[in-house]
């Protein structure tokens, strides 16, 4: 269901799998640039039995007001205020793309309000090609359908394409997310994250590849890595059976 609630003034609006929530273990959910909880829905149904979900809209985002940010710090200090306001304690935190990088700068600034973090497809550095900033307010519609082929792995482009071009972001809200992409460096402080860290990627990610998350891996202590074949950046549309299972498996060893 799709609950709404004020923070700073602005409507922010989540997906929530039951409410009020049972005693067991939270995950919240941020998706890419442009994205909305529509994204996560064939993970969250997987999991929606076994945990309490909570699937963000960020400002500007979906169906929640507001205007959308060209920081990932700034994003950070809205996600702290919705998991005040939304009343969620100690959440393991879910983040594609974008959201990976605000997943992980929240564990830098306030690794004491979470139990653990995912970061899916992400990096310490995410650059944005210009010409993809230009081409946001000149061709969105080419501009999508050029992301969505190279969004996912070739096995999945008959089944996930028209469903990834049909979608129609904000153009002032994706030119914002990407800038703050573009903008990212945490090469320096991967190493100060202390909560539990699992890192996911498609083999086939092109828009993130891999070997981001391996280096990531190789400085985030203690952190857990896997690479799922045949996949590639939209990891939960494309695998969200592997990518439920991956996660249940994490969250539940997160003592």
């Amino acid at each position: 269901m799709i609950e709404r609630r004020w923070v700073r003034k602005t409507e922010i609006a989540a997906w929530r799998n039951v409410a009020p929530w049972a005693e067991r273990k939270t995950l919240v959910f941020i998706p890419g640039s442009g994205g909305d909880h529509t994204l996560w829905l064939p993970v969250l149904n997987e999991l929606k039995d076994d945990f309490n979900l909570l699937a963000l809209e960020l400002p500007g985002h979906g169906s929640s007001g507001g205007k959308g940010e060209e920081e990932v710090g700034a994003y950070v200090e809205w996600v702290k205020d919705i998991l005040d306001v939304f009343e969620v304690r100690k959440p393991v935190l879910v983040g594609h793309s974008l959201g990976a990088a605000i997943t992980l700068t929240t564990a830098l600034r306030y690794p004491e309000l979470l139990a653990g973090v995912v970061a899916v497809g992400g990096g310490a550095r995410m650059p944005v090609n210009t010409m993809i900033l230009d081409a946001i307010h000149k061709d969105l519609k080419g501009l999508m359908a050029f992301t969505s082929k190279i969004a996912v792995a070739k096995k999945n482009r008959e089944r996930l394409i028209p469903v990834l071009t049909a979608r129609s972001p904000n153009p002032d809200t994706l030119y914002g997310d990407f800038k703050a992409c573009d903008r990212l460096d945490l090469e320096e402080d991967l190493g100060k994250i202390t909560v539990p860290t699992l890192i996911v990627c498609g083999m086939e990610d092109k828009m993130t590849p891999p070997e981001l998350s391996q280096a990531m891996q190789t400085k985030i202590p203690n952190s857990q890595l896997v690479l799922l074949p045949e996949t590639g950046h939209m990891v939960m549309l494309e695998e969200p059976h592997r990518l439920a299972e991956i996660l249940g498996s994490f969250v539940r060893s997160i003592k």
